[in-house]
């Protein structure tokens, strides 16, 4: 890894505090909020995460509820892609498809619009983080569902001792900025 890139993660990095016990007792929340207030760690990471994008030729970026809503519209813009969120079940107004998932405390659910792209477009799928990887490989199941191509999975940090990864194809571009 080369030098400045390893000062911008390091620094991105720093403006991500441990919440402990949130949202259930156990678990380690890891707030974003601070980089987000960060205009430079800000700035810092949306240019990190369209950065293995680029010439990828991507169509639509998926962000997953709720916290890849912050930072996918920004992602698809860099890449000049459009944005389709994925909520949960309930929350988008015309017709969807489900996928149900484990998550580290529970079960859940996303949704999709059914009409979200078309057949055979290219699309990334973004979170703010990995843990088990369920909501992502959901979001694949949606995207398979309709037809669409997973160029790749974009996310900021990585809970390493869940193994979200280990849920996502073994073939595809996973861009992790920071590993925990």
């Amino acid at each position: 890894m080369d030098h400045p890139r390893k000062e911008n993660l390091n620094y991105i990095k720093e403006k991500i505090r441990n919440i402990p016990d949130f949202p259930n007792p156990g678990i380690q929340f890891k707030d974003i909020t601070p980089l987000l207030r960060d205009a430079k760690a800000l700035r810092l990471t949306a240019n990190m995460l369209a950065q293995p994008f680029l010439d990828k030729k991507v169509d639509f970026v998926v962000g997953i509820e709720s916290r890849g809503f912050l930072f996918g519209p920004v992602l698809a813009k860099a890449l000049e892609a459009g944005f389709i969120p994925i909520r949960k079940p309930g929350k988008l107004p015309a017709e969807t498809i489900e996928a149900s998932y484990e998550l580290e405390y529970g079960k859940d659910s996303i949704e999709m619009h059914l009409d979200a792209f078309s057949k055979g477009d290219r699309i990334i799928i973004h979170d703010d983080l990995i843990a088990t990887g369920g909501s992502a490989a959901a979001a694949t199941t949606l995207i398979n569902e309709l037809q669409g191509t997973t160029v790749g999975y974009s996310f900021i940090i990585e809970l390493e001792e869940l193994r979200g990864r280990d849920q996502l194809p073994d073939d595809a571009l996973i861009d992790i900025l920071i590993s925990l």
